[in-house]
């Protein structure tokens, strides 16, 4: 069996190879990935990609179709990967996300791909009134990042057949330690600031709703999508990926951070606007159908882990909201160097 994973080297990637590697031991793991964020290992004990066989650095955009020869399944995580990048690199974000995605779906069905794994994200729910969504209810995407998600999974839904069975998770937002860390990540962030400044600053209310996921059960959902069959959800899937479980509101994921890291403080800004992104997230679906590969990391060991990976890495920036360990961040410092260009390709020649 060979598998392609598509930004492998991002915040996921790292727990998804190494997930497939322990579960397909006799499997050929691919990476591709453009490597805007190679350079952002956070107490890695060796190189994430050498868990994979081969590693292609690439563009999504223009993906090699001799890659895709002889690939039987396709975990596609590429994507501008939250609200503020796709905010500011709008036209970049449909490319990559949407066009792209598409482009590399019909590619891999001409290929002879079996299998298609998009991850989607629950971001599609926007602000959702009335009680946990389901897949069926209507999506309300208020970001490009949510609106490209949507527009992927509608023309997912027309290549999906017999031949090619695509299943499009809605993942809850992620947390937890990676090879890879964001910072840029409600959980996380609070776990950072607790740490270094012995205070987490809520810029709203704390009453919006957030579903979330450790990376170690995205990666274990990823594992169960990769070998779905048919029969389970039908050669089109789109399923919400978490547990009825964690579904907080903001101001609990920061005094659960609160009881874990000593001596912190935290504020609410009782003033703010109301905060338009609020949903919560019905997960019975995915309970029914993966079962043996359902989420099993709760958030107090989401934040110790967090916790203990940043005091591991001996962790005291306080201004880590301007740091690498926050996406546009990085994107923004190599384009101003010199070594991307406005529509995120490296340039040939660096001159920063």
């Amino acid at each position: 069996m060979k598998i392609l994973v598509t930004g492998n080297m991002g915040y996921v990637g790292p727990l998804v190879l190494r997930r497939l590697r322990e579960s397909h031991t006799q499997a050929t793991l691919i990476g591709y990935d453009i490597g805007y964020f190679a350079h952002c290992l956070t107490g890695a004990t060796r190189v994430p990609e050498s868990w994979a066989d081969v590693q292609y650095f690439g563009d999504i955009r223009r993906v090699p179709e001799s890659i895709l020869q002889g690939i039987d399944a396709i975990v596609h995580l590429c994507a501008i990967s939250n609200d503020p990048m796709g905010a500011t690199f709008e036209g970049v974000t449909l490319d990559i996300n949407y066009q792209a995605s598409i482009d590399l779906a019909e590619k891999a069905k001409g290929a002879g791909v079996k299998t298609f794994v998009f991850a989607s994200s629950c971001s599609v729910y926007g602000f959702a009134e009335g009680g946990p969504r389901r897949e069926e209810d209507a999506l309300n995407p208020l970001t490009a990042y949510a609106k490209s998600k949507v527009n992927t999974e509608r023309d997912l839904a027309s290549l999906a057949s017999e031949t090619f069975t695509v299943t499009c998770l809605r993942f809850a937002t992620a947390c937890g330690m990676s090879d890879r860390l964001r910072l840029d990540l409600v959980l996380n962030d609070f776990v950072a600031s607790a740490l270094v400044t012995k205070r987490i600053n809520i810029l709203s209310d704390g009453t919006p709703w957030r579903p979330l996921i450790h990376v170690k059960d995205m990666a274990r959902a990823i594992d169960w999508a990769v070998q779905r069959d048919y029969r389970d959800g039908g050669f089109f899937l789109t399923i919400n990926v978490g547990s009825d479980v964690w579904n907080y509101q903001v101001k609990d994921l920061a005094a659960a951070v609160a009881r874990l890291v000593p001596n912190v403080e935290v504020s609410i800004n009782k003033d703010a606007q109301p905060d338009k992104r609020s949903y919560q997230v019905n997960f019975d679906k995915f309970s029914k159908l993966a079962q043996g590969f359902l989420p099993m990391v709760d958030l107090e060991n989401a934040v110790k882990d967090l916790r203990d990976g940043l005091m591991a890495m001996q962790f005291r920036d306080p201004e880590f909201r301007t740091g690498e360990l926050i996406r546009l961040v990085t994107l923004r410092r190599l384009r101003e160097s010199g070594q991307l260009a406005d529509e995120l390709v490296w340039k040939e020649k660096i001159t920063g």
